[in-house]
């Protein structure tokens, strides 16, 4: 496991320096032959490490609590996205404050969406992300509701 840990830091250094996805993988190979972590998964990295990831730790598997993954923060960004389904993965981690990582978990895993053409999609749901979208959207119809009625009030 150390291993993998050394070649995550060498992929971040190589990003870092400007070195292209080609040029870090050959250095990866060299540095460490065989044992060489796959094709694929030192793209994945390169991306992750390109897209403002810091840390080079794996994320805790589905099912531990993360401190960004939260019912809080998954409700944000549910409803930034049942705003608007074009926006980007980038702009929603900005908006909520998480990186583009736990982001695209967060859509991946705890809404269950997967990005069709430019717009996000519900995939399959649980009852229980069903119920989550459910008082979300209600949360959002009450406010935008009171919001016209004291509107309303002051003509």
């Amino acid at each position: 496991m150390t291993e993998r840990l050394e070649q995550r830091y060498c992929i971040k250094f190589c990003q870092k320096l400007g070195d292209s996805q080609v040029e870090t993988i050959q250095k990866i190979q060299t540095a460490f032959g065989d044992d060489a972590m796959g094709i694929t998964q030192i793209k994945e990295w390169y991306k992750q490490f390109k897209d403002g990831r810091t840390t080079v730790e794996s994320e805790p598997r589905s099912g531990r609590p993360s401190t960004c993954r939260n019912d809080q923060v998954i409700a944000k960004v549910n409803a930034m996205v049942m705003r608007n389904h074009r926006v980007t993965i980038r702009e929603i981690a900005e908006e909520v404050g998480i990186s583009t990582f736990s982001e695209h978990s967060i859509m991946t895993e705890d809404l269950a969406m997967k990005r069709v053409a430019v717009k996000f999609v519900p995939k399959l749901l649980t009852t229980e992300q069903k119920e989550l979208r459910v008082e979300v959207s209600q949360d959002m119809l009450d406010s935008t509701n009171s919001g016209l009625h004291e509107h309303h009030n002051h003509w």
